[in-house]
């Protein structure tokens, strides 16, 4: 996979060269997207927690206690980074756990993902200053990565070479080597470790698993391209599920 990420210093959230216009994603899109993904778990006998299931109604509608999925952001999270190119910059991700930073009485004192690629499809280039985490290959196709580590700056560091655990063996590889990861593997990836991962090409769909420390995903994402870590959205359909950053804001306009 050929990418071209420059050498940029970092801001949180993204890089200081927004020079790349935002595009918003259609909501008809992020349901394909997300009934796409249902499918590919269902197939893989992967089941969701039963808020990943209810619809807009069921949402509102419901007289449980919704404080902790809302304030750590569990369910779906789709999106094209801002680029208009959800195939090959985007992702369908669901948080079944996390916690809080701010308070540990909400929550877990971990978090849990899926992560659910087309083939081919990539995250951007990223690092994380708290997180720690292992990706999983839980079923699919082969796991892409590429790492490096960060300069004090924050630049990426092409030429050192780069330490990680797979699957609690440390290994050594050089700035940017290709590290495959087949299902049921995974890698252990630490603060200021670039990474860049993506669905092997050829390979086939792909469902990954993250277990983390705590994730933050308004404050905790460092990268080497111009992106956005959440999409705005257009709307031109009712929406199938809601996403996990706009709960507060459909919730509330549609009991409004």
């Amino acid at each position: 996979m050929a990418l071209d990420i420059g050498k940029r210093k970092m801001t949180m959230g993204v890089s200081i060269y927004n020079v790349i216009r935002r595009l918003n994603m259609k909501r008809s899109q992020i349901n394909q997207e997300i009934k796409w993904a249902k499918t590919l778990l269902e197939k893989n006998n992967i089941k969701l927690p039963p808020f990943g299931y209810w619809t807009l109604e069921e949402w509102k509608s419901s007289n449980r206690n919704l404080a902790t999925i809302k304030e750590v952001m569990l369910g779906w999270d789709i999106t094209d980074y801002g680029r208009d190119n959800f195939n090959e910059l985007g992702a369908v991700l669901f948080t079944l756990r996390n916690g809080s930073l701010k308070d540990n009485r909400i929550g877990t004192p971990y978090a849990e993902k899926l992560i659910v690629l087309k083939d081919g499809q990539r995250l951007p280039i990223h690092y994380h200053e708290s997180k720690t985490e292992d990706i999983i290959n839980r079923a699919g196709g082969v796991l892409a990565i590429k790492l490096y580590n960060s300069l004090e700056n924050g630049n990426v560091d092409y030429l050192s070479k780069v330490c990680v655990d797979l699957d609690g063996v440390p290994h050594t590889f050089e700035a940017g080597e290709k590290i495959n990861i087949y299902p049921g593997n995974s890698i252990t990836l630490r603060p200021y470790m670039y990474h860049l991962f993506w669905a092997k090409e050829g390979c086939g769909d792909l469902v990954c698993g993250e277990v983390s420390s705590i994730n933050d995903d308004n404050i905790d994402n460092f990268n080497a391209e111009d992106v956005s870590r959440f999409s705005k959205v257009e709307e031109d359909e009712p929406i199938l599920h809601p996403l996990c950053n706009e709960y507060n804001m459909v919730l509330q306009e549609q009991n409004g």
